[in-house]
């Protein structure tokens, strides 16, 4: 009987190491923090993107209380901007990005279907005054080295899902977001635990070494 219990242990590990290998990363995806992820990165949901051998990304859940009328006030028309700065991430976390659904035009990235991220500050202008609401707004982005994002995913640090518009410009992007998503992506209910028996899954934020 116990050789049965351990031999059906060792298939689901094996069968969860092969799932994380075959972890499609090739692709824009959402990343969730796992219920028991510590560090800069707890509670949070990404928008995520390969570019070329690395990956890049964005926090979609961190609203910051700096509005655009108050980082820019010799911009007048950033007034007209009603959602806050979001914080993207800490890599140039003193530089401002768009993303927005549809071709905002050159310098820009696409990043999925029809969203768009720019960090050309001439575009970003153009799109505060014709769109202002149209867009939303990062301070700073997050960054990983070849490699790194698989690793971590393979540590069982993230949830992975499609990437999916509705999520990125979600209104309601704070702390039930990250429980709807982890819900939804882990099959479990991410209720916090006590300090005590919490893992420490994060020494450090993704990209920083």
């Amino acid at each position: 009987m116990k050789r049965g219990i351990c031999a059906a242990l060792a298939i689901c590990l094996l069968l969860c190491l092969k799932l994380a290998a075959a972890q499609d990363l090739s692709k824009p995806m959402i990343l969730v923090a796992r219920p028991g992820l510590q560090g800069a990165y707890s509670h949070t949901a990404l928008i995520v993107v390969p570019l070329g051998n690395k990956h890049i990304g964005f926090i979609l859940n961190r609203s910051t209380h700096t509005r655009l009328a108050a980082a820019f006030p010799d911009h007048p028309p950033s007034a007209k901007v009603i959602e806050p700065i979001y914080f993207g991430g800490p890599e140039a976390a003193d530089a401002l990005f768009a993303v927005k659904r549809g071709n905002p035009g050159e310098p820009s990235i696409q990043l999925f279907g029809d969203v768009y991220m720019t960090g050309s500050g001439k575009i970003i202008d153009r799109i505060i005054e014709q769109t202002p609401n149209d867009a939303r707004y990062f301070a700073g982005f997050v960054g990983w080295m070849p490699d790194e994002l698989a690793a971590e995913i393979k540590r069982g640090w993230w949830y992975v899902g499609d990437a999916d518009s509705a999520e990125v410009f979600r209104k309601d992007a704070g702390e039930s977001q990250w429980e709807d998503l982890a819900k939804r992506l882990g099959h479990d209910a991410p209720a916090p635990l006590a300090p005590g028996q919490r893992a420490t899954l994060l020494e450090a934020p993704p990209g920083e070494s």
